[in-house]
């Protein structure tokens, strides 16, 4: 076989079907560079002797470059026999264009991958987007209990994918650090915090209102999750985690649950965001439905 004519024939009908087929031409180019990593893997002698040269892939790049033009470098060609490697150890989406899979193929982790993969088909991400979950390591900041569950393929929770840290970004650059304060770089960017929390979540309202007896109280974040039906109380520490916050945490879950859940919607839960954990008082919490993560100022 000549895989250079094979490989240039391939590229080259993807060129042409992208100017006259643009309804599936992402299906299409996902295609042809599985097909060229595939022809280059074979023209290097297989995997493990594509390893340790790259001579072969030079040498088609400065000719296809010269008879095709530009857009065939040494590094487009090495994604295209990469792409072809990953595509071995995960179910490729043709929701994912080829700019998202140049993001996903530094990764190492197949599961990790995997992961990206998931939620750029469930969310349909941007490349931009993508590329800054990557950048935030939003993968190693799930629990593992949850990297477990999507490895197995098991039923996910809605404390799966709260996020431990939660990442917030310090853009006005407060120096001292309220409670108020807290909250108020959180509401400068909401629907990051609310990406970080899980799926399903809408903001509600900020300081709301309760009356227990003559007093009024004030939860700092009322949140709904659409997915799982129920209210989502979330109250801000700058402290570590204390025993006296489950239990104020837990009062507004009854109120909510009390004076505002219907019927046909599940129980509150409660999350709490602190500055530090404290895994202790955490081990002796007697609701299940109280969750604890930690935030961290960038």
């Amino acid at each position: 076989m000549n895989y250079y004519e094979n490989i240039k024939e391939q590229l080259i009908n993807n060129e042409v079907y992208k100017k006259v087929k643009d309804y599936s031409k992402n299906k299409n180019e996902l295609q042809t560079y599985y097909n060229v990593g595939k022809l280059l893997i074979e023209a290097q002698g297989g995997e493990e002797r594509a390893k340790y040269g790259d001579g072969l892939i030079k040498e088609y790049s400065k000719k296809l470059t010269e008879e095709l033009g530009k857009g065939y470098s040494i590094k487009s060609l090495k994604y295209m026999r990469n792409f072809y490697i990953l595509s071995k150890g995960t179910t490729l989406s043709n929701l994912l264009t080829w700019s998202h899979y140049c993001e996903l193929l530094s990764i190492s982790d197949m599961n990790k991958i995997n992961y990206y993969i998931r939620i750029c088909e469930e969310q349909n991400l941007s490349v931009r987007k993508l590329r800054e979950k990557i950048k935030s390591k939003e993968y190693e900041r799930l629990p593992d209990t949850t990297k477990n569950k999507l490895i197995n393929k098991e039923e996910n929770n809605i404390e799966d994918f709260i996020k431990h840290p939660i990442i917030l970004k310090n853009r006005n650059n407060y120096e001292n650090i309220s409670e108020k304060i807290l909250k108020q770089i959180i509401l400068e960017d909401i629907p990051s915090f609310l990406e970080q929390l899980g799926e399903g979540y809408s903001f509600i309202k900020d300081e709301y209102p309760i009356k227990i007896g003559d007093e009024y109280n004030y939860i700092d974040l009322l949140l709904y999750n659409i997915k799982y039906n129920c209210y989502v109380v979330v109250e801000l520490k700058i402290t570590e985690l204390k025993h006296k916050n489950l239990g104020q945490i837990q009062v507004y879950m009854n109120y909510i649950n009390r004076n505002l859940k219907t019927i046909n919607q599940n129980n509150t839960i409660g999350i709490i965001v602190c500055y530090k954990n404290n895994k202790l008082v955490i081990e002796y919490s007697s609701d299940p439905k109280i969750f604890v993560t930690e935030y961290e100022m960038v």
